[in-house]
């Protein structure tokens, strides 16, 4: 019997040009995942954390974007998140960059603020543009404090920080988080910020703590230097940030010369970056439309600025893939899930020996344990992966779920209750 081979991708193998004159090597991205393999007191890289990443390095991707990378302590979303304070990480940081890029890949530092996002187990009094708490989600996120003008631009200057931190460890470009509802996300939104000042008040206002962000990286890490950011293209929640809006930014951060705009979409209360909000884009008789979850975005986006696209959501096969970058719809293509499974899919992909990703299905039937199964299973591959093991699709759904809530999801499902920190972390058998 022969078997037919999936044409090689000719779009995707293509290097990238940035507008800092910087270059990806091809249009493949590994997307952010939250690892949670960071030391939970210190925020410190790991060791599991290089290893996963120097699995990584060999996949074939491009360019690899880490998972949140904080700015600060009480800024995290969860406990296990890498901290960037100042260089006091410096070596460990090093270790990280030099193994995600050995073999060639690009490795860019995803800087980000959890903002009201960050849970009670951390903090009980989270940094907001406003006083609003999450809707629905008290019992996880205390009520947020307004920061002050003062506030606002003490954490400008840290994304600097960090930004330059990363640079100095040698990571090859950062992106800045300004989706999903972190802190970012909630200065654009109408709902999260009610400020009527500088940094609130109308749409411009609301956006200008992200585009000082993005001067103040910019200045620290040099032209030449690549600087991206991840944006909503809408909230799906009435009265919140919309398409129209989210134009309005994209405009002004191509006027700011950003190298690379990763679009998605939702928050902890939509998540459309799951395919879950209520107003997602529902399937579609065309196959691209049914995977890419933010594609007709990205068209328009195209209408209106001459910026670098990464679109990342829903893609799995190399055919759609190929469509969208050789039509011009977007530059490059982002994979999240499907890397914590098969960690090599980018090569294959580029060489033409896969067409598109393994199918696993996850779920116990019961809606709230099947939201949560989703991450705590990916994060499950990658404990196996920074220990030098192989994904592991087959586990069992029920013991996953058991363990991260055993173990607490938000302080570090892999973890050994005992142990302190996740640089001790065991992966689930």
């Amino acid at each position: 019997m022969n078997v037919v081979r999936p044409a090689r991708p000719i779009h995707l193998a293509r290097p990238l040009a940035l507008p800092c004159g910087a270059a990806l090597p091809n249009r493949i991205a590994k997307a952010a995942m939250s690892e949670v393999l960071a030391d939970r007191d210190t925020g410190a890289p790991t060791d599991a954390l290089v290893e996963l990443y120097a699995r990584w390095g060999r996949s074939g991707a491009g360019l690899l974007l880490t998972g949140n990378v904080m700015v600060g302590r009480e800024a995290r979303g969860e406990l296990g998140q890498v901290v960037v304070e100042d260089d006091r990480h410096l070596p460990i940081l090093r270790r990280w960059a030099e193994a995600a890029q050995a073999a060639g890949a690009r490795l860019w530092m995803q800087i980000n603020h959890a903002g009201r996002q960050a849970p009670r187990t951390i903090t009980t009094r989270p940094a907001a543009p406003s006083e609003i708490a999450m809707k629905g989600l008290r019992s996880v996120f205390a009520p947020p404090r307004a920061l002050s003008d003062d506030d606002v631009r003490a954490i400008i200057r840290r994304f600097a920080i960090a930004a330059r931190v990363a640079k100095a460890a040698g990571f090859a470009g950062v992106q800045i988080h300004a989706a999903h509802g972190y802190l970012l996300s909630q200065f654009l939104s109408p709902l999260a910020n009610r400020r009527d000042d500088t940094w609130g008040g109308d749409a411009t206002r609301r956006m200008r703590m992200l585009l000082e962000i993005v001067r103040a990286v910019r200045a620290e890490v040099g032209a030449a230097f690549p600087v991206g950011v991840k944006l909503n293209s809408a909230d799906f929640q009435r009265g919140g940030f919309d398409e129209d809006e989210s134009m309005r930014v994209v405009v002004s951060l191509a006027a700011e010369g950003v190298d690379l705009l990763e679009i998605s979409g939702g928050n902890y209360e939509s998540p459309a970056m799951m395919g879950g909000a209520p107003n997602a884009p529902k399937k579609r008789a065309s196959t691209v439309a049914r995977e890419a979850f933010f594609l007709d975005y990205a068209r328009k986006v195209r209408a209106v600025a001459k910026i670098p696209l990464l679109l990342t959501g829903g893609m799995r096969t190399s055919t759609t893939m190929e469509s969208v970058v050789a039509r011009g719809e977007v530059d490059a293509v982002g994979m999240a899930r499907p890397m914590a499974f098969e960690p090599d899919l980018p090569a294959r992909i580029l060489a033409g020996e896969a067409s598109a990703a393994q199918e696993v299905e996850l779920g116990v039937g019961i809606r709230l344990a099947d939201d949560l199964l989703h991450t705590l299973f990916s994060q499950a591959q990658l404990a196996r992966m920074s220990h030098g093991l192989a994904p592991d699709p087959g586990m069992s759904r029920w013991r996953v779920l058991l363990a991260g809530i055993w173990n607490g999801y938000v302080a570090n499902p892999f973890a050994c209750p005992a142990a302190p920190s996740p640089s001790r972390a065991r992966p689930i058998a």
